[in-house]
């Protein structure tokens, strides 16, 4: 598509927008999904390379997932999804994971399921929730086997955006979900996004602690460079399997001497 025509369409776009209402809401939604689309703002070169609102480390590292057909369909879903249905998290925080976690400073990986699909409780972190949200289970679990292991007391708080902060990726393999609606968001094509993410930091990065709960989570062992990088598995923290092996696994307490064995900052698992 050429500079010329880009301006046209933009042009066309605008023109139905008819109220300002309408246009505002529409302009705020696309910021938050996708980064400052080339249409809605006026055009410069610099803004229209980057379409998707994720950090730049990671943006560069995925760039060429965004040209693709499973990402193009993926985000018209997406965006469908948002304008006729209630989906958590808020689009701000799609990409939040990415976001809080740059690509260099990723030191462990957290893998999770899809986000939380309750009110208010996603904030785009695998296992986290928002403040002032009651801990869900599996999470209480996790906060268990941390007192268990580190003899840290049980957080009244979900939110693990300090853990985030030092280099923890909290990832969903699904990163959208419909309210009220577990997996509703499954094969839409969030999952051949987030395993390329995961390819890459395998082979790019060195010396990082992969955690993996439960079945789905250990099905990303295959793209997992083991001659690099370090594999904690169990069973999942979930009440319906926590008893069988995932209490007593002591995954934090071997995270951090896994850093410390490399020269690396160990993780404080105490969340403020």
């Amino acid at each position: 598509m050429n500079f010329l025509m880009v301006i046209s369409i933009g042009r066309k776009l605008k023109n139905q927008l008819s109220t300002k209402s309408l246009k505002k809401n529409f302009i705020n939604q696309n910021k938050q999904l996708f980064g400052e689309e080339i249409y809605l703002n006026k055009l410069s070169f610099a803004n229209n390379k980057k379409k998707v609102n994720i950090h730049d480390s990671w943006y560069y590292q995925l760039i060429d997932e965004f040209e693709k057909k499973y990402w193009i369909d993926l985000i018209v879903k997406v965006k469908n999804s948002y304008r006729k249905k209630i989906i958590y998290p808020k689009p701000s925080l799609i990409f939040n994971a990415f976001n809080s976690t740059h690509f260099n400073d990723v030191k462990v990986v957290i893998i999770g399921q899809d986000p939380y699909h309750g009110q208010e409780q996603a904030n785009g972190l695998s296992f986290s929730v928002n403040e002032g949200i009651t801990v869900p289970p599996s999470l209480l679990n996790i906060f268990k086997e941390l007192e268990s292991d580190l003899n840290i007391p049980i957080s009244k708080s979900g939110n693990l955006q300090y853990w985030a902060n030092q280099g923890v990726l909290l990832l969903n393999t699904v990163l959208t979900v419909e309210k009220d609606n577990a997996n509703s968001h499954k094969n839409l094509g969030w999952e051949i996004f987030t395993r390329k993410a995961i390819e890459i930091v395998s082979s790019k990065l060195e010396n990082i602690v992969f955690i993996l709960w439960g079945k789905q989570a250990h099905s990303i062992q295959d793209i997992i460079d083991k001659s690099k990088h370090h594999i904690i598995s169990s069973v999942h923290p979930s009440p319906l399997s926590a008893n069988k092996g995932f209490f007593g696994s002591n995954p934090f307490s071997k995270t951090n001497k896994f850093l410390v064995s490399k020269g690396l900052k160990p993780i404080d698992w105490k969340l403020n």
